[in-house]
């Protein structure tokens, strides 16, 4: 939820603090690059802590400075604790992944879908939440964050069983040296290409639209929406049919090409909003495919190739944002930021061709692990996805 509630404010932010939308860009660029640097630690620090002690950690970071952002009053002061959320985020996220797929009980596939179902109907959710509150004050969404990571810091503490540090403490260097997988380093590469078209598309996209809080809370609550539900039904039912790799070249090209559209018609508010709309629908099926192939597209263990993964696509994420307001303050122009987004997305598809070979491996794993965890797994993943339904139906 925190990473859709700030999205409404952007424009908002740019005017009452008298910023350019490349200042108010650096919002992602800070908390993004930190989380992509910070991710190379994290295998570092849960291994000799615990897992639990590490996500406490990151949630109690997050709040902390999540709250500093909302009691400061200028961009260069949420900037920078930005920079501390991302710090706070790396430690969070890829421990997250990793506890859950540990603890899932309907298999490794299971555990993904359950994963990307709560990341998107927190998207889903956030920009509604964050809408409301930023047409209250611009202050507001970052003070729902800190309240947000506030809650989510007691559950872990109560509810989440605790984690003994593992028998093997982790080297600050293995998620580089993790790299050298041709397999691993082609997704991190492609997905640095897609987020940099994902985060275009977030981050510099509400200022063409126009619109205020509460209508750009509505535009990206029906992003996130289908960003959920195509994570949870879209992507396995796509994969089941076409396999990784069909799925994720035709994903991205359909991502470029939505991209294109947004930037061929950007001063057209209703063909930006509906492109922004159906960009959830690649975001969605691109989360869940791409993740469940870097956890076995590589042999490595899965929390060391979560952090590579994390933080060469971070990388991309960072960026983006603030090259798009370079770009469009450069050459006056909102339509240049979507071109070279559309370009580094479809660039990501030809990368990912150099990896063809290893991600049929991936899918090969994929189908022996479900295979191995027997009947009763894939019944009981059938049963969570039915649930999840339910769930999403009763969000949205």
């Amino acid at each position: 939820m925190g990473i859709g509630l700030v999205d409404p404010i952007l424009p908002a932010l740019s005017s009452k603090l008298h910023a350019t939308p490349s200042q108010v860009s650096l919002l992602f660029t800070s908390y993004l690059v930190v989380t992509a640097v910070a991710m190379l630690i994290t295998g570092w620090v849960s291994s000799r802590i615990g897992a639990k002690r590490t996500l406490i950690a990151g949630l109690a970071l997050i709040v902390v400075f999540a709250a500093l952002a909302g009691a400061s009053g200028s961009i260069g002061g949420i900037v920078g604790f930005r920079a501390g959320w991302g710090l706070g985020n790396a430690l969070f996220i890829a421990t997250s992944l990793a506890v859950i797929v540990a603890s899932g009980s309907g298999g490794f596939a299971g555990a993904i879908i359950l994963y990307e179902t709560a990341l998107g109907v927190g998207i889903a959710v956030g920009p509604l939440l964050g809408g409301t509150l930023g047409g209250i004050s611009w202050r507001g969404p970052f003070y729902g964050v800190a309240v947000l990571m506030a809650i989510a810091l007691v559950a872990t503490v109560t509810l989440v069983q605790r984690t003994p540090a593992p028998a093997r403490k982790t080297g600050v260097a293995e998620p580089l040296k993790a790299l050298r997988h041709r397999g691993l380093l082609i997704l991190g590469l492609t997905a640095l290409c897609y987020n940099w078209g994902f985060f275009t598309v977030l981050g510099y996209a509400p200022y063409p639209m126009e619109l205020n809080e509460h209508q750009l809370g509505l535009v990206f609550t029906g992003w996130g929406i289908l960003v959920a539900v195509f994570s949870v039904f879209g992507a396995p039912r796509l994969q089941a049919r076409f396999g990784i790799a069909r799925t994720l070249y035709a994903n991205l090209v359909l991502f470029s090409l939505d991209i294109l559209v947004i930037a061929l018609f950007t001063s057209n508010r209703v063909v930006v909003i509906c492109g922004v709309i159906v960009a959830g629908v690649f975001i969605g099926v691109n989360n869940t495919v791409t993740t469940q192939a870097v956890m076995t597209v590589s042999p490595v263990e899965r929390p060391i190739a979560s952090a590579s993964y994390g933080f060469i696509r971070f990388i991309g994420g960072g960026l983006a944002p603030f090259v798009a307001g370079r770009l469009a303050e450069q050459f006056d122009s909102q339509h240049a930021p979507f071109y070279l987004g559309a370009a580094a997305v479809l660039l990501g598809a030809v990368i990912l061709t150099a990896a063809h070979r290893q991600l049929g491996e991936a899918e090969r794993a994929q189908a022996a692990e479900l295979a191995a965890a027997g009947p009763a797994a894939a019944r009981r993943e059938r049963l969570e996805e039915s649930a999840l339904a339910e769930d999403l139906g009763s969000a949205t």
